[in-house]
């Protein structure tokens, strides 16, 4: 009887350790359904909207454990695009982005915490051109289930100061601001 029981505790503990391990579930962000969008302030008087159309990365989620998510996503900043072929030309050259040099914008996360009902932070590096500085970004999370298969959305808004990473078009900011205004809607689905 003694056997039993340490047998049944033993299967019993393989077992909560293994649904605590799948727990944590990897999601392939799917380019189709993601943008990574930007506003920036020309001469302070209007603003100019963009985006980038390749946006690539995981994010492996826990919803019971916040410190086993991650993010890592990737933009090919070639892929710039504002509806205007002259500035976007501009927009890929040394001034700007310099793409043909620095092909990717990067982001990896460090830690992730929940702040709230569907809310994270995730802290992590993002690189731009030949910098990398950490940031914090903000989102929220949602999830579903289409076909079978389980995806997540995530939405974030975030400031950055184009300067701090070698964007230095008119430093002054006064022509094309300083601060650029982010709004990412990524869509994943659940690796199978």
């Amino acid at each position: 009887m003694r056997k039993f029981f340490k047998l049944s505790f033993l299967l019993t503990a393989v077992f909560a350790f293994s649904l605590a391990a799948a727990a944590a579930d990897t999601y392939t962000i799917d380019g189709a359904h993601s943008a990574a969008n930007f506003a920036v302030k020309h001469m302070m008087i209007s603003t100019v909207h963009g985006r980038f159309t390749a946006v690539s990365g995981t994010i492996v989620f826990d919803p019971a454990d916040p410190s086993k998510c991650s993010v890592t996503a990737v933009i090919q900043s070639n892929t710039i695009t504002t509806d205007n072929a002259t500035r976007d030309k501009h927009l890929n050259s040394a001034d700007f982005f310099e793409t043909e040099k620095y092909p990717e914008i990067r982001f990896a996360s460090t830690s992730v915490r929940k702040v709230g009902e569907g809310q994270y932070v995730a802290m992590g590096n993002l690189t731009i051109k030949d910098v990398t500085k950490q940031i914090e970004v903000p989102f929220t999370l949602a999830t579903g289930v289409m076909q079978g298969q389980k995806r997540l959305g995530v939405e974030s808004h975030l400031k950055i100061d184009r300067t701090d990473y070698h964007v230095n078009y008119d430093p002054t900011g006064v022509g094309v601001a300083k601060e650029v205004d982010i709004e990412l809607d990524i869509e994943a689905a659940q690796n199978k």
